[in-house]
């Protein structure tokens, strides 16, 4: 997929699940599961998978898990056997600057069409250094940014350091997850007063889905004033429920051609909200995210525990109940029925 397409379908607004890591009771990784989620969200209707991010969990990277490579290795070969061309493949970069090379040679050779560029490496430097890393990764592959909450690791950035990144030539889009009214409108800003109009917005923020991609943002241009809609997500809550949150966005471009969009929207919104609380178990200070997404997928047979690499990453009390009642709660976010009626084909 040259740059090209691969803005153009950006542009058009997708469902891109953060691809979660299958592990069985004893946390090894489980390949049958992991092509059956690949599987799963191609028939939902997924227009890409964001794969090596936060949902895979960082530590695929360690020395003594070894499975970055395997993990993105399988998901594109069953991208290419499923001949999803058009499926987005985004690899999660990660480290300073000589790690996130070797990572981005890796994720090219895999047939990755861009690199989401985690930040975190890079907390306690200028915003300038910040800058230059990107810029380099920008050279070798696509980029798409990404603003991360301070509460899973992230640093509060300024709008001028967004308004430089958005200046960046290999640019394709960005991920804006500061789980912040201000800092989201900080990125939105600066790509408009940039004059990009091919760099996508994505929101990230999980906990304000639907009313990230129904605002019609507007900010001045120089002399003219410029409304841009967050144009689709990037997100773990959509690596679960994945052919509802299809449905829904589908929806919301429709939403979108009207200026009354409708108050029901404020209502699913706060119900999403409601949802995405006790998956990514906010309640703890998000202690047990992938945990709780895990949990889902286990639920339905898409993985075979809630494991993850590190024991100590687990449910934390109550939230096994709270995601009993959000799903009695909204069936209508859900899509059990959908996943059991294809999974033993999924699994095959």
């Amino acid at each position: 997929m040259n740059i090209e397409t691969l803005r153009s379908r950006l542009l058009e607004g997708l469902v891109i699940p953060a691809c979660p890591l299958p592990l069985d009771s004893k946390r090894n990784w489980s390949r049958p599961h992991q092509r059956a989620l690949t599987r799963y969200y191609v028939a939902s209707g997924a227009g890409g998978i964001a794969v090596g991010v936060h949902s895979t969990q960082f530590a695929i990277r360690s020395p003594k898990v070894g499975l970055l490579e395997p993990v993105l290795q399988l998901v594109s070969e069953e991208l290419d056997a499923l001949k999803a061309d058009s499926v987005v493949r985004i690899a999660g970069i990660c480290g300073p600057t000589d790690q996130a090379i070797r990572e981005t040679e890796l994720a090219l050779r895999l047939g990755y069409h861009a690199g989401m560029v985690s930040m975190t490496a890079f907390r306690d430097e200028d915003e300038s250094v910040v800058l230059k890393h990107c810029r380099k990764i920008s050279t070798l592959i696509p980029v798409v940014g990404f603003y991360l909450q301070t509460a899973v690791g992230g640093r509060v950035f300024t709008q001028a350091f967004w308004r430089k990144f958005a200046e960046i030539p290999n640019l394709v889009a960005i991920k804006i997850a500061p789980f912040n009214r201000y800092q989201t409108g900080d990125v939105v800003r600066a790509v408009i007063e940039a004059g990009r109009e091919d760099v996508a917005l994505y929101t990230g923020n999980d906990d304000n889905i639907i009313v990230d991609l129904l605002t019609p943002f507007e900010y001045l241009a120089g002399e003219k004033r410029v409304r841009r809609f967050i144009t689709g997500g990037l997100l773990g809550q959509w690596g679960v429920w994945t052919s509802c949150a299809v449905r829904m966005m589908e929806k919301i471009r429709k939403a979108r051609q009207s200026d009354r969009p409708g108050i029901n929207w404020l209502t699913e919104n706060a119900a999403l909200t409601d949802a995405n609380a006790a998956l990514f178990d906010s309640a703890n200070g998000f202690a047990g995210c992938i945990p709780g997404i895990m949990e889902v997928l286990r639920r339905v047979g898409l993985a075979p525990s809630n494991c993850c690499l590190d024991p100590n990453e687990q449910l934390s009390p109550n939230q096994s109940t709270e995601l009993d009642r959000v799903i009695a709660a909204y069936p209508q976010l859900t899509d059990d029925e959908f996943v059991r009626a294809n999974l033993d084909q999924w699994l095959k």
